[in-house]
């Protein structure tokens, strides 16, 4: 583990950029990019696609190291070059931490929860990480409703598999997700708190992790996790709220930062200038970096 990445991450001020988007989900990210099915006729286009536009991000002006903290890569952005350098070393030289999204998606709901599939060849791909200086990873899973077996088996599972990465070296982002949707989504969000805390209390002094979640309902009801000795960062998901909402909830949660998605690339387009797209990307990142640090 890289001390300055891992004190740039647990101190500094700014957010992480989720810019993981994956097989199932490329085509919705290119398509709000203004790059339609219609443009690319197989997959390895498609995956070119989405790299030009990861790349006009990272190596945009207004992307820069005393704003954003880190970025999160897809496993074939990490394996791919941005100006002659693998992603995550340019990254890692422009002062941006770089972590890695290792989950295989999700499985079919059960208990109110969609459970991650499983993730074969992990030790392989979190040894590939390694030699492309990637400092952390992260897997996603999903809760649609209140139900405690379902939470529990949810953060039981996240909780075994960042086990095998903090044994690969590398900090695991564990990331159950709760559907902004739902309807008993306070419900949810207190039996999650409960489950996470019991699954950080069982675990060694050296084995460190980062929490991704949901906005929560309840104000600051995260504080113990953000508090919490084996809690390097608590990073917020936009799940679905437009940056405005979402960048006015995480102003009432103290100690958590934004990592967002959506809510950070929704006003760019790829028929935009240059010029267009810098000023775009520079309010985008400026109204989450605030919202990070400042806080009601």
């Amino acid at each position: 583990m890289n001390q300055e990445q891992l004190d740039k991450v647990k101190q500094g001020n700014g957010f992480i950029a989720a810019l993981d988007q994956s097989g199932g989900s490329t085509p919705k990210a290119l398509k709000a990019y203004g790059v339609n099915e219609d443009q690319y006729s197989n997959e390895d286009e498609m995956f070119d696609l989405v790299h030009e536009m990861r790349t006009r991000i990272v190596t945009s002006p207004s992307f820069t190291s005393d704003k954003v903290l880190g970025a999160i890569l897809f496993e074939q952005t990490m394996d791919r070059e941005v100006e002659g350098q693998y992603t995550g070393d340019y990254l890692a030289d422009k002062g941006v931490v770089p972590f890695l999204k290792v989950d295989k998606g999700l499985a079919d709901e059960e208990n109110g929860v969609q459970l991650m599939k499983p993730i074969p060849g992990l030790d392989e791909l979190l040894a590939r990480a390694n030699e492309r200086n990637i400092f952390g990873t992260k897997m996603r899973s999903n809760i649609l409703s209140a139900n405690k077996e379902g939470i529990t088996a949810v953060v039981e599972q996240q909780f075994e598999v960042g086990k095998q990465i903090i044994a690969a070296g590398l900090v695991p982002i564990i990331e159950p997700e709760v559907s902004i949707n739902a309807g008993d989504k306070e419900d949810i969000e207190a039996l999650l708190r409960d489950a996470i805390l019991e699954e950080l209390n069982g675990l060694a002094e050296s084995e460190l992790v980062m929490l991704k979640l949901t906005i929560p309902t309840v104000p600051d009801l995260y504080k113990e996790l953000v508090d919490h000795p084996n809690v390097i960062r608590v990073v917020a998901l936009s799940g679905g709220y437009s940056r405005t909402e979402a960048n006015n909830l995480l102003k009432e949660n103290h100690g958590i930062i934004a990592s967002f998605s959506r809510a950070l690339s929704s006003d760019l387009n790829a028929g935009q200038s240059d010029e267009e797209f810098d000023a775009k990307l520079a309010e985008a990142i400026d109204s989450i970096y605030d919202a990070s640090v400042n806080k009601k």
